[in-house]
């Protein structure tokens, strides 16, 4: 009842999962993901002891053809079920049982596994295998979602679209480097749910992504940020020149209300990201205001 490609980034070792379905909240149910473990998607009348149990496993030292075999094993409804393991070495395993209803089938590939069922065909999965293969330079979070969306726009569940859902780990990926939990997304009952999964990621990436990059502010664009921090209510009133304690405990405070404290640096540099869309953003306002006053 769903397609999925679970798969590690073999430069970092980031592990992550994306599903999309006919079926309300997949996210809910299907992807499973630890850093330095592994990942795992189970679908297909869900088993979700083999998300929970897989990661332990994986923590534990076994290889995902070991745990694809426990599960084979041990599961009584076993010929209904399908699912992707990836470990965290990069060892994969995928399993289609034979009453999955059709077109039902997947493809496991070092770092990767891709299935799923009640698919238009299998020219899904190979799209979805074609643009994982093709976008490596990607970070793993946004080659996911390219996979995923190549293989919605090959057909999908060829019983529709509903849900769609994005979960990534990996070693200090997560807010302020606290934890591993990187990404986290689901679109639960939406017509659209891949395209409403990208503009999620979008937004994620921008208010939780890290500067790739910094540079001081002109002279120009430091009278603007001054003027905007005491438009806002920041400061009363802030000096000309250099940049200075009030200026930086004005900015912090707007990137804090901004929810953009992840790109944030000090001193009176700046992330070109944080920046363009500080200034979006007061454009968007100005112009709101000069419509109301006309």
């Amino acid at each position: 009842m769903t397609f999925s490609i679970v798969a590690r980034d073999p430069q970092t070792g980031d592990v992550g999962v994306a599903v999309a379905s006919k079926f309300l909240a997949v996210g809910a149910l299907v992807p499973w993901v630890r850093a330095g473990a592994g990942a795992v998607a189970t679908q297909s009348y869900v088993n979700p002891t083999f998300g929970p149990d897989g990661l332990a496993r994986f923590q534990g030292g076994q290889s995902a053809p070991e745990v694809s075999a426990r599960f084979q094993q041990d599961d009584p409804g076993i010929a209904q079920r399908q699912y992707g393991l990836v470990d965290a070495a990069g060892h994969s395993a995928t399993y289609t049982g034979p009453d999955c209803h059709a077109w039902a089938g997947g493809v496991a590939l070092p770092d990767v596994a891709i299935q799923g069922n009640i698919l238009t065909g299998p020219e899904v999965v190979d799209a979805m295998l074609a643009a994982w293969q093709d976008t490596g330079g990607l970070a793993l979070p946004a080659r996911l979602l390219r996979a995923l969306r190549a293989g919605d726009e090959a057909g999908g569940d060829r019983r529709g679209r509903q849900s769609a859902a994005l979960r990534c780990s990996g070693p200090g990926r997560g807010y302020g480097g606290l934890s591993d939990d990187w990404v986290d997304l689901r679109v639960d009952d939406h017509p659209q749910p891949c395209h409403e999964l990208a503009r999620l990621l979008d937004i994620h990436d921008l208010l939780f992504g890290r500067p790739a990059q910094t540079r001081p502010l002109t002279a120009a664009e430091l009278t603007w940020l001054r003027a905007l921090l005491v438009r806002r209510g920041h400061a009363p009133r802030l000096p000309d020149g250099p940049w200075d304690a009030a200026t930086e405990q004005a900015a912090w405070a707007l990137y804090g209300t901004e929810n953009l404290e992840e790109r944030w640096v000090s001193g009176g540099l700046v992330d070109p990201v944080a920046l363009a869309y500080l200034e979006r953003q007061d454009r968007a306002t100005q112009d709101g205001d000069s419509q109301s006053t006309a």
